[in-house]
């Protein structure tokens, strides 16, 4: 029987990776993790969910001093030292960062500071020459920027969401291109920070994997702010030239149906979305199947190889922190092979996006239910008629509830609107426990708050089911 010098080598120290490591070593597994980035952390604390949304935060903050006048407070005009704000969001993700790096570095497992690609199912050569073995693998090396070719889009040199938490200068106008969650942040924050925006996106509405209704009430929020939001576009090209009173500016062609439009800005954002990081890795040495650039794994986190595992944004299909952390402890513990084999329950899949109002989905949209055929009812109720939201002035948007319409058993929920990060999570509680409609309806909520809001389409879809 061969022998290997580890029972796992992990391609990554990131949030699935370092879930992968932290299970396998507290499972007696001879564990190593190889991580050649310039920083360790990963994606979600050095450039992703932590300081997108300690930037967002101050936005929001500016301009809920600018609103206050509503309550007949009056600030005197308000501006943001942006260096500030950078240093405060810096001290933060330090904070974070060196947090994850004393868990990579404490000792439970070998932490290898390398770039890597595999020889084979089993060999993994380092840059430094060294060829290590390993029982298992597990690839969890995360996304990139992806920039797709569209004519002069690369020359225009454009800013992604890794420059623009390190941005010191807030550009007077930007086009945002794309509609999904880092988009959609990212062109509130511009705009709450003083930026004229113009946000371009290719589908028919934002979120495009979501329910249209949802999608047009952030849309028509945005518009009140003043962003301009085109959907149902086509990019057809960029054009770099020189600006009014000298520097450069951008300019931004794109078809909505027969309609042109150009655009003049200052910059462009590129929010286009990301792509799996397994370029260089060599994974065809290993027999790994792919789909373009995504590793291709099943249920259990395994690959076409049957020792190599693959957890987190190289293989998806979401890339999402706290799916990606749970991906890697399944790919670890069915390496572990104590216990039925584990998988991967999407059924409680839930997504947010940062922006105000906030959005948030959990487990099956609309959209979702009718692709599989289900019957089903659906339940709103709008934050405009709702107390505690009133009293907060945040009267945009609706809570909506999907429920089985035989069983009255709930199938999913969304949130268009203040605090629905927090909020969804009564849904997901609720998915988690098979309630039905009826049973979500009867649990207490205290008077007032934001949570009890869910309470009148619980009831709703209970008489409904009922009747």
């Amino acid at each position: 029987m061969r022998s290997f010098d580890y029972d796992a080598l992990i391609l990554g120290g990131g949030s699935a990776g370092y879930a992968a490591a932290r299970t396998l070593a507290a499972g007696g597994a001879r564990t190593a993790v190889i991580d050649g980035a310039r920083e360790l952390g990963g994606l979600c604390i050095l450039r992703g969910c932590m300081p997108t949304k300690a930037l967002l935060h101050a936005a929001e903050l500016r301009h809920s001093i600018e609103q206050a006048r509503e309550w007949g407070i009056h600030a005197a005009q308000v501006t943001v030292d942006q260096a500030a704000l950078l240093a405060r969001k810096n001290a933060l993700i330090e904070e974070f960062a060196s947090y994850r790096r004393g868990q990579l570095e404490r000792g439970r497992f070998e932490l290898i500071r390398s770039q890597a690609r595999l020889l084979d199912a089993h060999e993994v050569a380092l840059a430094d020459g060294r060829v290590l073995t390993a029982a298992h693998l597990v690839i969890a090396t995360g996304s990139r920027i992806s920039t797709p070719p569209i004519p002069g889009l690369v020359d225009t040199q454009p800013l992604t969401s890794d420059d623009a938490i390190h941005l010191t200068h807030i550009p007077a106008s930007i086009a945002v291109l794309g509609g999904g969650a880092v988009a959609l942040e990212f062109a509130q924050y511009f705009a709450r920070l003083g930026s004229k925006v113009t946000l371009i996106q290719r589908s028919a509405h934002v979120l495009r994997d979501g329910d249209a209704d949802v999608a047009h009430e952030l849309e028509n929020s945005l518009r009140l702010e003043g962003i301009d939001v085109f959907c149902g576009t086509r990019l057809t090209g960029f054009e770099t030239i020189s600006g009014p009173s000298g520097g450069t500016r951008r300019r931004v062609r794109f078809d909505q149906g027969e309609i042109q439009h150009v655009v003049e800005v200052e910059a462009v954002f590129n929010g286009l979305g990301r792509e799996p990081n397994t370029a260089g890795l060599d994974l065809q040495r290993a027999g790994v199947a792919m789909d373009g650039d995504r590793i291709v794994t099943n249920r259990h986190q395994a690959t076409t190889t049957p020792n190599v595992y693959a957890a987190g944004d190289c293989c998806g299909p979401h890339e999402i922190v706290h799916i990606a952390i749970n991906q890697g402890e399944v790919a670890a513990r069915n390496i572990l092979g104590k216990g039925s084999p584990r998988e991967m329950d999407y059924r409680l899949m839930t997504s947010v996006v940062f922006t105000d109002p906030a959005v948030a989905q959990v487990g099956m949209t609309e959209a979702d239910a009718h692709a599989q055929g289900l019957k089903y009812r659906v339940a709103k109720y709008p934050f405009n008629d709702h107390g505690k939201s009133m009293i907060l002035g945040s009267k945009t948007g609706f809570v909506k509830l999907i429920a089985d319409a035989r069983t009255g058993e709930l199938l999913g929920g969304a949130c268009v609107g203040p605090e629905g990060g927090e909020l969804i999570h009564e849904v997901t509680v609720a998915l988690a426990a098979r309630m039905t409609a009826a049973q979500f309806a009867a649990v207490p909520h205290y008077h007032p708050t934001l949570a009890e809001i869910w309470t009148y389409p619980a009831e709703e879809l209970a008489e409904a089911v009922q009747g």
